[in-house]
């Protein structure tokens, strides 16, 4: 079994909100499924931290989680900024549930365990420490909060993988209380989302205070999901 992380698939599938519009992403559904169904096993695990969904309403979501439970594998979802039809685990776990989707789950203020890993995370946020407002500070405090219940529930025996929406490095800007749990908890590999473009130079691929950092975005990656382990 094996496990690989995409980010990112902006998915718009009953709505009109089309990605293909914007440089590089012509016929990014085909290439997300043909990439997906040649990489993927039906016994491996996706990890998918953010922006899964254009749909406002977790009732409109239908669609395009039907597209994604057709993929092989077994997926998890994390909220990105995008992901407005978000709502609280127990809503979500029920709403699949009750549409037979067998292949979905979420990881919030949880952890899933894969042989060896435990995989946390959570959306995070972004962080420019001379622009943040009482509110930015509310909500970072939240997800860093929300980062630690779900490495707190690993298995401590296990590697502890995190996926994160936000990037807590980017360019010049280091987000210190993500980055604080990280190490309180020896993370070693985060996986993150959210940067597309020309934005994508200023992300950090390798190691940074002895972290290794990826950018799992779809786009980055040409549409197809990024190995983890």
């Amino acid at each position: 079994m094996s496990v690989f992380a995409i980010s990112d698939l902006h998915l718009s599938l009953s709505s009109d909100k089309p990605m293909d519009v914007f440089y590089g992403w012509e016929n990014y559904v085909e290439r997300i499924e043909k990439n997906w169904q040649n990489l993927v096993k039906d016994t491996d695990t996706v990890i998918l931290p953010g922006d899964i969904s254009w749909a406002m309403k977790l009732e409109d979501t239908v669609t395009d989680f039907s597209f994604i439970e057709n993929l092989p594998g077994k997926k998890y979802f994390l909220k990105g900024n995008h992901d407005y039809w978000w709502s609280t685990a127990a809503k979500m776990n029920t709403f699949i549930q009750e549409k037979g989707f067998k292949t979905l789950g979420f990881i919030h203020n949880s952890c899933i365990e894969i042989d060896n890993f435990a995989c946390c995370g959570t959306r995070g946020w972004l962080y420019d420490q001379h622009k943040m407002t009482a509110d930015d500070e509310k909500i970072l405090n939240r997800e860093v909060g929300r980062l630690e219940a779900s490495l707190k529930s690993a298995d401590p025996e296990l590697e502890k993988i995190v996926f994160l929406h936000y990037p807590p490095v980017y360019g010049q800007f280091v987000c210190t209380p993500i980055m604080d749990v990280l190490h309180k908890y020896g993370v070693k590999r985060c996986y993150y989302g959210h940067i597309h473009g020309k934005s994508a130079h200023l992300a950090i691929c390798g190691q940074r205070e002895g972290i290794t950092f990826t950018l799992v975005s779809c786009d980055f990656n040409g549409f197809k999901p990024v190995l983890i382990g």
